[in-house]
C-alpha cells in the first residue's frame, strides 16, 4: 500500500530537541524512518519489533537472508542486544565508536532472527552523525537500519536518492544533507579466533591492525557467486548497481585510459550511449561526451564519497554502459573497489 512519505529537514549542526519528536514517535509506533548517517542514509525501524523490521525488507525488496545493522547511541545498549563482549571488542569500540565501523557479536535472545538473517550473530554500530544519534536517544530504541534504497541499487548519499527509491513506501524521511563518507561502514566479525573483515569501508584493514594486530579479510568479499549466505550486508555478489551495464579497468593509468577510450569507441560504433567515470588526474585525456569526474586519486576519500552519487547521475543520463577507471586497492581503495566490483557484477579488465 502506498504511503504518504513525510519529509522533514534537520540541520545536523543546529538540532532542536523538538525536531526529532515526530520521527521518534513513528519508530515507536512501528513505522519506517529514513535518516542520514556519516556513511549513507539508513532506513530505520525498531530493531526489537519483528513486524517493523519486516517492513524494512518489504520496502526495500530486500532478500530475507541479508542481515541488518543495528544502530545504537550508547554502549550501555549492548547489554540487551549481545550475549557476550570479547575483550578486544572494547579496545575497538574505544578507538572507533562513534564512527563507520560495524562489529559482529553473538546476539542475545531479544534480537529477532529477522534482524540477523537467521544467524546467531548481530551486527551493531554507533553512527557518527548527530541526527542519527539524537534519533536513537529520543526514541529510546536500538534502530535496525540498512541503506535507504531499493535492494541492489547504489546506496543513497542524499535525500533525493532516498526519494527516488522509497517515496511512497516509507513513513518519514529526515533530510539532513549530504553524507560525508559515502561508503557503508566497515564490518568486522569479532566472534571467531581471528578478527575478520566481512565488508571493507572507511575504517581500513591498516587502521584495525594497529589496534588488534592480526586481522584478515573474509574470502567471501571477493566471491563471484550470488548464492552465498551472507554474514554481513553487502556480501551478495551484484550490489550497488546502476541501471546500465558497468565495466571497470584497472592497472597502469595511461594503459587503462587507452583501454577505456578504445572500448568506448567500439560501443559508440555499435550505437550504445557510453558514460565514463574519470578522475582529476585523467579528465583531460578523454574527448567522449558523457564524462563524470569522481575525484582525485591523491585523496581516495573523495572518490569514496562520490561513487554512489556518480552511479545515480549516469542513471539520469540514461547511458547504456558505464566504463570506470579503477583505483589502487590499498587503504580505503579496497572499499572503493569492493563497491565498484559489486556494481559491475565482477566485470573488470586488468591492463598493463
Amino acid at each position: 500500500m502506498k504511503k504518504d512519505t513525510v519529509v522533514i529537514k534537520i540541520d545536523e549542526e543546529n538540532i532542536k530537541d523538538e525536531d526529532l519528536n515526530k520521527p521518534a514517535e513513528v519508530l515507536k509506533e512501528g513505522g519506517l524512518v529514513a535518516f542520514p548517517t556519516e556513511t549513507v542514509y539508513g532506513l530505520g525501524a525498531n530493531a526489537l519489533d519483528e513486524s517493523a523490521v519486516e517492513s524494512i525488507f518489504i520496502a526495500k525488496g530486500r532478500p530475507s537472508d541479508n542481515p541488518l545493522i543495528v544502530h545504537i547511541s550508547n554502549e550501555s545498549q549492548l547489554s540487551e542486544l549481545v550475549s557476550e563482549i570479547p575483550d578486544h571488542a572494547q579496545m575497538i569500540m574505544d578507538k572507533f565508536w562513534p564512527g563507520p565501523l560495524t562489529l559482529i557479536f553473538k546476539k542475545s535472545e531479544r534480537v529477532p532472527l529477522k534482524v540477523s538473517g537467521g544467524l546467531d550473530t548481530v551486527a551493531i554500530r554507533m553512527p557518527k552523525n548527530n541526527i542519527a544519534l539524537g534519533l536513537i536517544e529520543k526514541s529510546k530504541l536500538p534502530i535496525a537500519a540498512p541503506s535507504a534504497n531499493t535492494s541492489g541499487r547504489p546506496s543513497p548519499t542524499n535525500s533525493d536518492h532516498v526519494r527516488e527509491d522509497l517515496d511512497g513506501k516509507i513513513d518519514m524521511l529526515i533530510d539532513g544533507g549530504i553524507t560525508g563518507v559515502g561508503l557503508e561502514s566497515t564490518v568486522l566479525d569479532l566472534t571467531g579466533d581471528i578478527p575478520l573483515i566481512l565488508r571493507p569501508g572507511g575504517i581500513t584493514h591498516e587502521d584495525l591492525s594497529k589496534v588488534l594486530g592480526h586481522v584478515e579479510y573474509d574470502p567471501a568479499i571477493e566471491s563471484m557467486k550470488d548464492d552465498i549466505k551472507p554474514k554481513s550486508p553487502g556480501q551478495k555478489y551484484r550490489h550497488y548497481s546502476p541501471r546500465a551495464r558497468m565495466e571497470i579497468f584497472s592497472g597502469d593509468l595511461d594503459a587503462l585510459v587507452e583501454a577505456i577510450r578504445n572500448k568506448a569507441k567500439k560501443y559508440a560504433e555499435d550505437g550504445l550511449k557510453v558514460g565514463i567515470i574519470v578522475t582529476d588526474e585523467t579528465k583531460d585525456k578523454y574527448r567522449e561526451e558523457y564524462l563524470i569526474n569522481i575525484g582525485s586519486r591523491k585523496n581516495l576519500s573523495t572518490i569514496g564519497a562520490n561513487l554512489f552519487h556518480v552511479l545515480r547521475e549516469f542513471d539520469k543520463l540514461n547511458v547504456d554502459v558505464i566504463l570506470s577507471e579503477g583505483v589502487d586497492e590499498t587503504e580505503i581503495g579496497k572499499a572503493i573497489m569492493n563497491r565498484m566490483k559489486k556494481a559491475a557484477g565482477g566485470n573488470i579488465t586488468y591492463v598493463k
